[in-house]
């Protein structure tokens, strides 16, 4: 199924409209995996973005990303997991607005909406901080994506970012404390 993906992410690459349709349903449950984690960490309830709603958006996103060279399926995952950041990033923005007075009252109905507890501010600094690591070093914000928007190992972070597993060890260790110092 691995070279399925790699295969039609090429295709794609090449100008081929239907082969990204053809790969959704491949991809489809290990992007909601993806979403679950991404919403849970973002950290509070986000208006009108449940799981579904999360992969919907990253999917509108990706489709037409036919400049993307796509390596393999750690790659897709991978800008998978920094486009969903993006997203999470973008509602908390719009939130922090609404709380200015720019917005109307939003109300979810959807059934699998997830419950988060920690503020959009919050979402804001990780965000910051991790966009401050990338200017820093940018394989290590590159491992943070990996590793924790992804939920890759650290043997599908290395394939990934063409790296040893050493490397990956090292810069994750080194990612961690350098956000957890730009966090506190």
């Amino acid at each position: 199924m691995s070279s399925d993906i790699t295969r039609l992410l090429q295709r794609h690459h090449q100008g081929d409209r239907e082969a990204f349709d053809r790969m959704v349903p491949l991809v489809y449950e290990r992007l909601r995996v993806l979403a679950r984690g991404q919403l849970a960490r973002a950290g509070r309830r986000t208006q009108a973005l449940d799981t579904v709603g999360l992969v919907n958006e990253t999917y509108l996103q990706l489709i037409d990303e036919y400049g993307v060279d796509w390596q393999d399926r750690g790659h897709f995952f991978a800008v998978c997991a920094r486009a969903m950041r993006r997203i999470l990033v973008d509602h908390a923005r719009r939130r922090q607005a609404d709380k200015r007075g720019g917005g109307a009252t939003h109300l979810t109905l959807l059934p699998d909406a997830v419950a988060m507890e920690q503020p959009s501010e919050q979402i804001l600094a990780v965000d910051a901080a991790l966009e401050g690591l990338a200017e820093f070093n940018p394989r290590l914000a590159q491992v943070v994506e990996c590793r924790y928007f992804a939920g890759m190992t650290e043997e599908e972070t290395a394939r990934a970012l063409d790296s040893s597993l050493r490397t990956v060890q090292r810069d994750w260790m080194r990612a961690r404390a350098w956000l957890l110092k730009a966090l506190a």
